[in-house]
């Protein structure tokens, strides 16, 4: 088994329903125990900023699934919620970004593992913290001290 960290986010409709119907499926999935999920933050979106902020949250799940075989199955809760990438940083019903899978360092077309821009990122940082306070992101530190560097991102606990 192997604790994984996945980021949800979303924008669209119902923002909070969308992120609770999302946990109510990561709880379903095979071989993997929901373990903790963090309060949820309200965020600016990053890149395309016409839109509406999110609402985002961390789940850590501990799972006997390769982490390509979660990415799947997150991928497939993301399209059972409507998910669609019409262009980078579009506004979106939920996205679920496998964050970290144990302490591995993955770099594959399919997959990167940590999540190539978490550490830059105060609204998975926050919540992630929230789940350990003394996590470290694998190749890149301690995830509080990357959070101070975020400081000026707009962040606030909703829930």
């Amino acid at each position: 088994m192997t604790l994984a960290y996945v980021g949800l986010g979303s924008n669209i409709g119902d923002p909070a329903r969308q992120v609770r119907l999302a946990i109510e499926e990561l709880k379903k999935l095979p071989e993997t125990n929901l373990v903790l999920t963090s309060g949820m933050y309200r965020s600016a979106p990053l890149g395309y900023a016409d839109q509406a902020d999110f609402l985002n949250a961390v789940a850590c799940l501990d799972t006997g699934l390769p982490a390509a075989r979660l990415l799947e199955h997150l991928q497939e809760i993301e399209r059972k919620q409507g998910r669609e990438r019409p262009f980078a940083n579009a506004p979106r019903t939920l996205d679920l970004d496998l964050l970290l899978y144990g302490d591995i360092i993955l770099d594959s077309p399919r997959l990167t593992v940590p999540h190539p821009r978490m550490h830059e990122r105060a609204f998975v940082l926050q919540p992630l913290l929230d789940l350990d306070s003394e996590i470290s992101i694998p190749g890149r530190g301690k995830a509080s001290t990357l959070r101070s560097a975020c400081g000026s991102q707009r962040i606030e606990r909703v829930a």
